[in-house]
């Protein structure tokens, strides 16, 4: 598949010129090329913390099939945190999800992400309002938890068009509050918990309440 070759000193010429603090890099799944992307996503990376050595990135990653050596790469390129979102409890992973995505994979990916590169935080993001109940909600948080997950983002599925899923229901401010509670008592870093939240919603801010801030990332670990 076909790669711009200019992306990474274009994102990284981008990121100085809007003077950004924290930036945010997701993709599409590049399952067509033979690492999955993953090479050109830490090319992105290092062109913008050359440039940009003060900024924060956080890369919201697709899964690389659960190829490891590819999660490495990335994890590995001088990031502060690293994303893969499980979107659902267990039971609804197979008719919300991609096929080819995983619940179990998801996790051996932010797990490995911890294992190799302990200083870069790790999150993941999940919709409610699917069908999902609470007991499965605190499962999932648990599951999350237990793969050494440093935060975790709450959010109010909304239905994009007649051909998804449907809204089973609307989670309340004060369930995503308890929510959000029930993440720090598990030992969470920091939960964004609330209807319009999603995945990247106030990332900065995120890092920097309940002892998540990047200084103690830094301390922490020993990465690049």
């Amino acid at each position: 598949g076909w790669l711009d070759p200019d992306e990474p000193d274009n994102a990284a010429r981008t990121v100085e010129l809007m003077k950004l603090r924290y930036v945010v890099l997701t993709s599409v799944d590049r399952d067509d090329l033979p690492d999955g992307g993953a090479g050109h996503y830490a090319a992105c990376i290092r062109a913008i913390k050359r440039r940009n050595p003060e900024t924060a990135v956080e890369a919201l990653a697709p899964d690389f099939q659960g190829v490891l050596a590819d999660v490495e790469t990335v994890v590995g390129a001088g990031l502060e945190v690293f994303a893969q979102n499980i979107e659902t409890v267990r039971r609804l992973t197979h008719p919300v999800r991609d096929p080819r995505a995983g619940y179990d994979r998801t996790l051996e990916v932010l797990r490995h992400a911890k294992r190799y590169r302990p200083a870069v935080l790790t999150k993941s993001s999940l919709m409610l309002g699917l069908g999902e109940t609470d007991e499965e909600i605190e499962a999932t948080l648990r599951d999350l938890r237990a793969a050494g997950v440093d935060i975790v983002t709450l959010g109010q599925y909304l239905r994009p068009t007649v051909n998804h899923l449907p809204v089973e229901r609307f989670v309340t401010p004060a369930q995503f509050d308890s929510l959000r509670r029930y993440a720090l008592e598990s030992g969470f870093l920091e939960c964004v918990s609330g209807p319009l939240v999603r995945s990247s919603y106030r990332a900065e801010q995120a890092l920097n309440r309940n002892n998540a801030g990047l200084d103690n990332a830094r301390l922490a670990g020993t990465g690049p």
